[in-house]
C-alpha cells in the first residue's frame, strides 16, 4: 500500500492535460499548484491513515481476490461490517481534513460495477465481470485512486441522449473494432479527476432502445490520449495564491477539485469495457452507484459538520460569548442535526444485503433518505454556524491588511475579542468557518450524488406505498371492491 508521499509521486510523470483559466498546466507540478495542491494533500491522507496503527482497522481490509491487506478504498464490500466501517472511516477522515478527499466516487463506482457485471454475465453469458475483476486486481495491487465518472452535460434535459442536437452531450461509442471501442463526449463535475490514476466511466441514466451507444461503462487512465480536463472555479479560489490565513483550510482546500473532462475519440481496449450496449443494465448500474454514493454523506458530512460545530464554538469562545445560553442551544441543535445525518448512513449500512455476486449492497431506501437529509440539514447546520460566527464572517479584512505596516495595528487592535487570544488566531478560526459554510461546500451538499429530486424519485419508488395503504385498510377494517379490468 502506498503512503501519501508515494501516492503524490506516482502521479508526477503522467502526460495529463489540465487547463485552468485557459492555460495548460505543467503535469509535473500539478501537486504544487496553489489552486490544486490541497486536493492532492487531502487524498494523500487516505493513504497515510492506512499505515497508522490508530486508524488502520478502518482504512485497511483484506482483499477477497488475493487475501492480501489492501486500502479499503480499493475494496469490494463483503459484509455489513464492511459497509459500516466505510461510513465510520469517512467520518474519521473528514475530521482530519475538513473537506472532500475524493476517493469515494471511484470506490462506489467499482462496487456498483462489480455487482452489476456479475448479474449481467449470469443472464447474458457475457464476460464483463471477469474483465472487471482483472481491472480491480490491478487497482488493488497498485493502490490506485479511481475517479468515478457518471455525470454527463445532458444538454436539453427534455430530450433523450440519442435525441440531442449534439450527440456528444452524453458520452457514447462512436466506433469499435476487434481491439476495442472509441468514445466521445464529456463528464462534468468530476471530483478528484486530476489527482487520480484511473477513471471509471458509467452511464448517467437508464438508456432506452435508441440510446444503445450511450450505454457504456469502461475504465481508462486519466491521461489517456484524447482526454483533457478543464479545472473548475471555486468560491474565493484566488485566495489560494495568497497567504494561508484567508484560505481558511490552507492545507486541504475546499471540496474536491472538480473538472469538466472532455473525451475526443478516446480508444478503450475491450478488456477495459464492462458494459457496451446492454441498455437493460444501464439503469441498474446508475441506481447501484447512486445508492452506494448516497450512503457516504452522513459519514463525510457528519465529519465535516463536526469541524463546523467545533469552529463555531471556538469562534464564540474567542469572542467572549461562548457560554451564552443562546449559543449553547444553537450548538446543541447543530449536534442533533449532525448525528441525524450520521444515523441514516449507519442504518442503510446495517440493513445492507448480499448481492448475487457475493458483494454487499446498502439498503437503497435508507441511503436515499439519508442523502436527501443532507440537502437540507447541512444548510441549517451552516446557517446556525454563521449565526454564531456573526457578520464578521463576510466583512473581515485580509491577512495582508493584518500584516500591513500602515493599517495592521488597527486590524489587530479592533478585531481582537478575548484579550488573551491573539487576533490572528481569531481570524484563522473565522476564516475556517467562512470557508466551510459558504459557496461550493453548500452546492456540493445539495447536488453531490444527485440533486434532491433524484433522491425523491428513488425513495418514492422504494417505499412501497401500496403496502402502507393495505396495512392501513386492514387496521381500519376496510375491504375495497376488486378492481375492474380496463
Amino acid at each position: 500500500m502506498k503512503t501519501g508521499k508515494e501516492y503524490i509521486e506516482s502521479l508526477r510523470n503522467r502526460n495529463i492535460k489540465v487547463y485552468f483559466k485557459g492555460q495548460l498546466l505543467d503535469p509535473k507540478t500539478l501537486s504544487e499548484h496553489p489552486y490544486i495542491r490541497g486536493h492532492f494533500n487531502s487524498a494523500a491522507v487516505t493513504y497515510d491513515l492506512a499505515h497508522d496503527p490508530a486508524t488502520e482497522d478502518l482504512v485497511t481490509t483484506t482483499s477477497h481476490l488475493t487475501g492480501k491487506k489492501i486500502n479499503r478504498f480499493t475494496h469490494i464490500h463483503q459484509s455489513t461490517e464492511d459497509l459500516l466501517k466505510k461510513v465510520k472511516m469517512l467520518r474519521m477522515i473528514s475530521l482530519r481534513t475538513g473537506t472532500c478527499y475524493q476517493r469515494c466516487v471511484g470506490f462506489d463506482a467499482m462496487n456498483a460495477t462489480y455487482t452489476v457485471t456479475y448479474e449481467m454475465d449470469q443472464k447474458l453469458g457475457t464476460s464483463y465481470h471477469e474483465r472487471f475483476k482483472k481491472f480491480l486486481l490491478y487497482v488493488q495491487e497498485n493502490d490506485l485512486m479511481v475517479a468515478g465518472a457518471m455525470t454527463d452535460p445532458k444538454g436539453d434535459r427534455s430530450l433523450r441522449p440519442s435525441q440531442q442536437a449534439d450527440p456528444d452531450l452524453f458520452v457514447h461509442v462512436v466506433d469499435r473494432d476487434n481491439k476495442g471501442i472509441y468514445i466521445t463526449g464529456a463528464k462534468c463535475h468530476m471530483t478528484g479527476m486530476v489527482n487520480s490514476h484511473e477513471m471509471l466511466i458509467m452511464p448517467t441514466m437508464s438508456m432506452g432502445p435508441d440510446d444503445r451507444d450511450y450505454a457504456v461503462c469502461c475504465a481508462l487512465p486519466v491521461d489517456a490520449p484524447g482526454v483533457l480536463h478543464i479545472f473548475g472555479r471555486q468560491t474565493n479560489d484566488d485566495r489560494k495564491a495568497e497567504g494561508d490565513l484567508d484560505q481558511g483550510n490552507p492545507k486541504y482546500g475546499i471540496v474536491g477539485g472538480e473538472t469538466l473532462t472532455v473525451l475526443e475519440h478516446v480508444f478503450v481496449p475491450w478488456e477495459r469495457v464492462f458494459l457496451c450496449g446492454e441498455i437493460e443494465y444501464s439503469g441498474m448500474l446508475v441506481e447501484r452507484f447512486a445508492s452506494y454514493h448516497r450512503q457516504n454523506y452522513g459519514g463525510c458530512k457528519g465529519g465535516v459538520s463536526d469541524i463546523v460545530i467545533g469552529a463555531a464554538a471556538t469562534a464564540a469562545d474567542f469572542g467572549g460569548y461562548g457560554k451564552a445560553t443562546a449559543i449553547k442551544d444553537k450548538l446543541n441543535q447543530m449536534i442533533h442535526l449532525t448525528e441525524t445525518l450520521y444515523c441514516c448512513s449507519i442504518a442503510c449500512s446495517a440493513e445492507g444485503r448480499k448481492t448475487p455476486s457475493g458483494a454487499y449492497y446498502v439498503d437503497p431506501l435508507l441511503a436515499n433518505v439519508g442523502k436527501h437529509n443532507v440537502t437540507s440539514l447541512i444548510y441549517e447546520i451552516d446557517r446556525l454556524a454563521q449565526d454564531i460566527g456573526g457578520g464578521i464572517l463576510a466583512t473581515m479584512p485580509s491577512e495582508s491588511d493584518l500584516k500591513s505596516e500602515e493599517v495592521g495595528k488597527y486590524v489587530d487592535k479592533y478585531l481582537r475579542g478575548v484579550a488573551s487570544i491573539p487576533t490572528i488566531d481569531r481570524m484563522r478560526i473565522l476564516r475556517l468557518l467562512e470557508n466551510m459554510t459558504g459557496g461550493v461546500a453548500l452546492v456540493e451538499s445539495m447536488h453531490g450524488a444527485g440533486s434532491p429530486a433524484a433522491q425523491k424519485v428513488m425513495y418514492s419508488k422504494l417505499a412501497n406505498l401500496e403496502a402502507k395503504k393495505k396495512h392501513a385498510l386492514d387496521l381500519a377494517g376496510v375491504v375495497l371492491p376488486p378492481k375492474k379490468d380496463k
